[in-house]
């Protein structure tokens, strides 16, 4: 089983930053929350600061653990972890995705997420009215 972290990056309005990943990539065409596969010897948190400052471009502080939940794709199961992150420096550019977008709680229904990202909105949900509160 591979580990993925994923980001749950708010802006000042309560959405949520959410990813294009390209044509031509395995899940292209689908929307993912920024993130990546941990290296071995990395720590769940360290691996989500490299993949943003490497998808992104951003210095983010990794927070809270979230929601975490185990997907089997054809290509093998991945257990994803979700993160809340703050963002510290830089402003996201779409590096690694097609494109980027900010996306309210109660529209992330409407995305083309991939299969392992949709059982995280609940918790991502219940963080933003939390934030926003």
């Amino acid at each position: 089983m591979t580990t993925v972290t994923a980001a749950i990056l708010l802006d000042a309005h309560g959405r949520v930053l959410v990813g294009l990943r390209p044509a031509g990539k395995r899940l292209g065409g689908l929307w993912e929350f920024p993130g990546g596969k941990l290296e071995p010897e990395e720590t769940p948190e360290a691996c989500l600061a490299r993949e943003l400052r490497e998808e992104l471009g951003v210095v983010v502080k990794v927070g809270p653990r979230l929601d975490e939940c185990e997907h089997t794709y054809d290509f093998g199961t991945i257990r994803l972890v979700a993160y809340a992150v703050e963002l510290v420096a830089g402003a996201p550019a779409a590096l690694d995705h097609e494109r980027l977008d900010w996306v309210a709680p109660a529209d992330l229904d409407a995305l083309a997420l991939t299969p392992a990202d949709r059982p995280l909105l609940p918790a991502i949900r219940a963080h933003a009215a939390a934030r926003m509160e």
